[in-house]
Formats: C-alpha cells, structure tokens, sequence
C-alpha cells in the first residue's frame, strides 16, 4: 500500500503510450487490501474502455527458502516475489509481445514504441529497454555509475544502441509470449528477469536477446536503497544467492556477463574515475573506493555462494 500512489501512476503511464497495449494486467501478490482497492480503481467493467486494465490476485504461492532469500538480498522483508506474479499475468495475458514495467516505475509515453521495434526481426525473442532512476532525495556523490543496477536501473556499461545483451532488466523487459512459454514461464522468484534471459537466449541463441536504450521508463529510487549499507549488502547477497539461481537454469547458465562487468568496471570504470580526479574531482576518489567494495563484495558473495552450493551436493 505504501506504493499505492507509484502504482496508478505506472498504470497510467502504460495506459498513455504512443503505441497502446492491447491491455494492462495488474497482478496483486499476496495483499488482499491492495487486490480490493486496486480492482475498485480498476473494475472489470472498464473492460471497453480505450485500454482495459485487468486486476488479478497472483496464483502462486511461495516457499519459506524464497521468502528468505529476499530478506538477504534486500535487507528488507516482503510477502511478494516478481517472477511468481509476472507469471500469473503471463498465464491470463492476450497479447503475442509480453511487456513487463516494476510497479514504482513510469513509462516514457514511446515506451512501448521503442521496445517493440526490434520484434520485425523474427529471430528477436526478448527486448529490455532503459529504467532511468528517479530519485527520492539526492544521488550519493559517491555512488559509481557502473552499480545503477543495485537500484534495479541502467548502468553505466550497457550498450549504448540497440543490441544483443543477455542481462535485461527487470523494471522495463519484454518478451514473446510464445517464447515464454517454451521455456516455462519465470522460474526464478527474485532472479526472474536474469533466469528467463538466460533460458530464452539458450533457446533462440544469444542474438534473441537483445537491449534497446530508447525504451525508457522512469524507475522510483527510495533513499534507503541510496545508503553505503544497502551497496554493499546488496552487492554481497545478489551474488550470493545468484549460485543458486545459475544452479537451477542449469545448461542455460553462463557467469560470462558477470566476468565481462568485473573486468570492464576495474578497467574502464576505474580509468575513467582517474581522469575525474586529475580534473579535480575529489569525490571520484569516493567512487573508485566504492567500486573497490563493490566488486570485492560480490566477490565474497560468489564465493559463498559455492560453498554453500558444494555443501548440498
């Protein structure tokens, strides 16, 4: 509920596209209240409506292991996972083209423009566009651009045109339906957008998958996910518990993306901030000791990520 405001705004948003969806479907996960407002502000009688918005309860239930693993990678506790909901939507869902937008984020009115224009090549099957942050307060002087996706945005080493990239994102992803399908819909709770770029980039090869920046949405950022403890916790639990995700995609798993974001974020990244500091930006030294920490810290989380993987074997 605390998102109820965010919400309507996002639908709105979708509902107000250059290119109109042939319907928005709000999945409500494990919240009876917000199910009960959401399908008040949003009847089924408004099915005529230039673009019906549907509001369903989610389908799927979830396990205690799933729960915790939110708990450990965002420091914080929720009833809900993106995957389980995404797939409720996906089962009711009309359209040949899925698109998937976070429920605190706003879509630039060609949203959906931009994000299908790849699909006239039949070989694309998934399409991520850029979720842009939108900050509550102010950005951290210290904060390196090469970690936006600790906010669930774009990061600095993203293509800058319309290209294959297996990492979509989450808060702003497409894809076919068809394709969806064949590789079993979500099978992650919280790993979601990575397990189904993984599954879907095995099955129609790694050109199927591809990013384009034009497609931009507006993705909230709370000031507490701005803070040096949320970083570093965030940075250390995504890949600690990312093992387990990689273990389940099994033949479909790959860690070269992760490789290619270490070496590209210690190289190019770190250069890039020493030029800042002979310019005479002091705080860029503040950000080459975050990214010191931030790759450090994922590090650690991989390696205990294995270790716990080797100890269920």
């Amino acid at each position: 509920m605390e998102r109820w405001a965010l919400l309507q705004e996002s639908v709105a948003s979708v509902c107000n596209q250059t290119s109109p969806p042939a319907e928005v479907i709000v999945p409500i996960d494990n919240n009876e209240e917000l199910l009960r407002i959401g399908q008040s502000k949003w009847p089924a009688t408004a099915a005529g409506t230039e673009v019906p918005v549907r509001v369903i309860a989610s389908e799927f239930s979830h396990e205690e292991r799933d729960l915790s693993v939110y708990v450990s990678v965002q420091g914080a506790k929720r009833r809900f996972g993106a995957g389980q909901a995404r797939n409720t939507a996906a089962e009711h869902a009309i359209g040949e083209i899925l698109a998937f937008i976070d429920d605190d984020a706003a879509a630039e009115a060609t949203w959906l423009e931009e994000l299908v224009k790849p699909y006239s090549d039949p070989s694309v099957l998934a399409v991520g566009g850029a979720p842009h942050p939108r900050y509550e307060g102010e950005r951290p002087l210290w904060f390196p651009a090469q970690f936006d996706w600790v906010f669930g945005c774009t990061y600095e080493g993203l293509p800058t045109t319309t290209s294959p990239f297996l990492r979509l994102i989450g808060a702003n992803m497409s894809v076919r339906s068809e394709a969806l399908k064949r590789v079993g819909g979500f099978h992650s709770i919280d790993f979601d957008d990575m397990d189904m770029c993984h599954r879907v980039a095995a099955l129609g090869g790694p050109a199927s998958v591809v990013f384009t920046p034009s497609a931009i949405v507006r993705h909230y950022v709370p000031a507490q996910r701005t803070s040096w403890a949320h970083f570093w916790r965030k940075c250390f639990y995504v890949n600690r518990e990312k093992v387990q995700a990689h273990r389940e995609m099994g033949a479909a798993s790959s860690f070269g993306p992760d490789v290619a974001f270490v070496v590209r974020t210690m190289t190019v990244g770190i250069t890039s901030e020493l030029r800042s500091v002979f310019r005479g930006d002091r705080r860029a030294l503040l950000r080459i000791g975050a990214i010191l920490v931030g790759v450090t810290s994922a590090g650690m989380g991989n390696v205990v990520g294995r270790a716990g993987a080797a100890r269920q074997k």
